[in-house]
């Protein structure tokens, strides 16, 4: 049942009703949302504004949440039940398929020089974007008022179904002096809709590896010995580690943020070229006090200029290369180490 909300306000013990206003609030809303978002939900990033669908539809708000799940917001204006729940539902169907690459190329057009979206992503939950986006997708229909009808059919949806929708009405009041102030309720509780999202529905993302099957694909592609050396003795410089469907991480925390730092790739290894890594260089930088300069001189001969999606904020990028024998592996580690111990 829609909600009608009354305010108060409370002046020298008395209660003085705030009368509810009409204005053109829908068409203030999407730029109130856009300029800030979190009158609709603080884990929300925008990410496009009037986003062309390939089906001809245009969606108003395009963001992502802290999982890396993309949020499809739309505003009801003078839609029919009918009419909003078929947009989008269409809107739905094409943001599924999303790759992270067309999800890239929205938001970095959408940030331009405020970009890249990684950057974007970092500064507002605080976390590397995640290697995969839109693992799964939902919807919030934004209006100053939901019919019975739009009610229960998101209601069916979200119930039955596990679709992720729901919708966030917004009612607009003005006291007698002018000021003004605005409530918002969402019709379902978001954590109720995430929570049969996630569960009712297919995870596109498949599970990451396990350390020893990151092992085996080393030892697979000729490069066990060095993986295995590299992994024991690399223990106690970084924080921490995790895994990825082709990488192991290592990863340290700065300003409060965890950030991996450097990776290992058995699966893209060889026994010709050896041990495969990535290096964010200015990044291990800051977290060991060392100068650039040193570190590049330390990295094996086998390297080149890398950065992630190749990007070229000097966060984002370092070197990719090679460790070809024990010997490089073992000096590389050591002198890391003497560095951190100096802290």
């Amino acid at each position: 049942m829609a909600e009608d909300i009354q305010i108060w306000e409370i002046a020298e013990n008395q209660l003085n009703v705030i009368t509810k206003a009409k204005l053109d609030l829908e068409k203030r809303l999407e730029d109130w949302i856009e300029q800030d978002i979190s009158i609709l939900s603080n884990d929300l990033l925008v990410i496009g504004r009037q986003v062309n669908t390939d089906f001809r539809g245009i969606i108003d708000l395009l963001c992502l949440d802290y999982n890396g799940d993309v949020i499809i917001v739309e505003l009801k204006r003078d839609k029919t039940p009918r009419e909003i729940t078929a947009q989008v539902l269409d809107y739905a169907s094409w943001v599924a398929d999303l790759s992270n690459d067309k999800i890239t190329e929205l938001a970095n057009a959408y940030f331009k020089e405020l970009g890249p979206l990684e950057e974007r992503f970092k500064i507002k939950f605080g976390n590397q974007l995640p290697e995969i986006l839109n693992e799964h997708h939902s919807i919030i229909i934004v209006a100053s008022e939901i019919d019975s009808s739009s009610e229960r059919i998101i209601r069916y949806l979200s119930d039955n179904y596990g679709v992720g929708i729901n919708a966030a009405t917004f009612q607009y009041f003005k006291n007698k002096d002018g000021y003004e102030l605005l409530a918002r309720v969402f019709l379902i509780d978001p954590s109720e809709v995430e929570h049969k999202t996630r569960t009712k529905t297919t995870s596109k993302r498949k599970p990451t590896l396990t350390y020893d099957e990151l092992q085996t694909a080393a030892e697979e592609n000729g490069v066990g010995t060095l993986y295995k050396k590299f992994v024991e003795n690399i223990n106690g410089i970084f924080d921490g580690s995790n895994t990825t469907r082709s990488s192991i991480a290592f990863v340290g925390t700065m300003n409060g943020s965890r950030n991996t730092i450097f990776s290992l790739l058995p699966k893209e290894s060889n026994s010709d070229d050896g041990l495969k890594f990535q290096i964010y260089i200015n990044r291990l930088s800051e977290y060991i006090g060392a100068n650039v300069e040193d570190l590049k001189d330390l990295l094996p001969e086998k390297k080149e200029i890398w950065a992630y999606c190749g990007y070229t904020s000097p966060d984002w990028s370092g070197y990719t290369g090679y460790f070809s024998d024990s010997k490089e592996v073992v000096n590389f580690v050591a002198e890391l180490r003497k560095y951190k111990n100096k802290e």
